[in-house]
């Protein structure tokens, strides 16, 4: 029995795709969509009463930056 190893995703904030912290970017990018779509999602969950601002606070502070040489 072999055991394929494969790297595992990490998340992280991005460099290239923010606009104010990368949070929505490097969300985006984990995932592979689009990162209008997660800025759109945590506006409009914004405006419905959920805790997002939160979230996206805690993420800021929590999920490291992209390092640099990483594509």
């Amino acid at each position: 029995m072999t055991q394929s190893t494969q790297p595992y995703k990490r998340l992280y904030r991005s460099r290239k795709e923010r606009m104010i912290a990368g949070v929505c970017g490097g969300l985006a990018e984990y995932f592979g969509i689009d990162p209008t779509w997660i800025r759109l999602a945590f506006v409009v969950l914004f405006f419905i009463g959920g805790s997002t601002l939160l979230i996206y606070l805690i993420m800021w502070l929590v999920v490291p930056l992209t390092p640099e040489g990483n594509p």
